[in-house]
């Protein structure tokens, strides 16, 4: 079985990722930083390595290790964070992925994957549910830096022959999911329910395309193949407004508590919702999981956690 690399392997979807890959008998190697990873995802039998992606020692991590797949998924990955201070999401998300790429150039890595963000590439005025070939208006130096990547991606497979395939996910969510900062609507009405606090709703009538993480891991496991070139949508094709979202959440829970509002974001996306006929058709993958079950498995784990 290929040795695998997963960068951002501590994280919420990453570490899924390695457990799923140690399951199918790949010996994988992590780099995270933790900055938001946890050392408690890490699944044991993996190879870890504390250190960010823009960082020279990257360079000894392949010398040593030799994987021949990069699954990479460490990034900065607040939208707000990166309105704020668009130069230091643009170290991490560009230079660091530049930093990683090289590497895979130097030691001849086999595939790519980068697990890049439909949510935030399309932007406002697309047709939903959006297709990959919609135009991409990135509203956030979060959604640029990704986009950026997967061009430079085009560029490394047309001058370096580098395989790669890029998933770009709708919102996910799901157990370990950290509700710190901008991490993820349900898991912050998670962690509210769970302190029995109000739910607060930025607007509450604008749309997210709602994908549970254990559908990610296996889109993931389809894109693996050295022919599977190209890009990918990774949604539901449903769209749920935050405001039923909340209402959902409290009903599973069998929580009283309100739901509060403020006003919305600026710079947020009004809608967002993606087409996965391109990978069904291709790869034949769908989403197992509804709404309902796959906020219910998430309910129990943050009642057990």
């Amino acid at each position: 079985m290929p040795k695998i690399l997963v960068t951002g392997g501590a994280g919420f979807i990453g570490s899924h990722l390695v457990d799923e890959f140690i399951m199918q008998n790949h010996q994988v190697i992590v780099v995270d930083d933790l900055s938001t990873g946890k050392k408690e995802n890490l699944n044991p039998q993996a190879k870890f390595y504390q250190l960010k992606i823009q960082d020279r020692k990257l360079s000894l991590i392949f010398k040593k290790e030799k994987p021949a797949i990069v699954c990479h998924l460490a990034a900065q990955m607040n939208v707000r964070r990166s309105i704020v201070d668009p130069i230091f999401d643009a170290q991490s998300n560009i230079i660091g992925s530049l930093n990683l790429l090289e590497n895979c150039v130097k030691y001849k890595i086999k595939k790519f994957i980068f697990i890049s963000s439909g949510g935030a590439i399309y932007g406002d005025g697309v047709k939903i549910p959006t297709l990959e070939t919609e135009k991409e208006q990135p509203l956030s130096p979060y959604g640029i830096a990704k986009l950026a990547l997967e061009k430079y991606l085009y560029y490394y497979s047309n001058q370096h022959r580098l395989p790669y395939t890029i998933l770009r996910l709708a919102n996910i969510y799901g157990p370990r999911q950290n509700y710190l900062g901008e991490a993820g609507v349900v898991a912050v009405f998670g962690h509210q329910l769970i302190s029995k606090k109000s739910l607060w709703v930025n607007g509450g009538q604008q749309t997210r395309d709602f994908v549970y993480v254990a559908d990610v891991v296996s889109a993931v496991i389809k894109a693996l193949p050295k022919q599977v070139q190209g890009i990918f949508n990774i949604g539901t094709g449903k769209q749920t407004n935050i405001d039923n979202l909340a209402k959902k959440m409290i009903q599973i829970s069998q929580t009283k508590v309100f739901i509060k509002h403020r006003p919305y974001v600026t710079g947020e996306q009004m809608k967002s919702c993606l087409s996965f006929n391109k990978i069904k058709h291709d790869l034949n993958w769908q989403p197992q999981y509804d709404l309902n079950k796959g906020l219910k498995q998430t309910w129990d784990w943050f009642k057990a956690n």
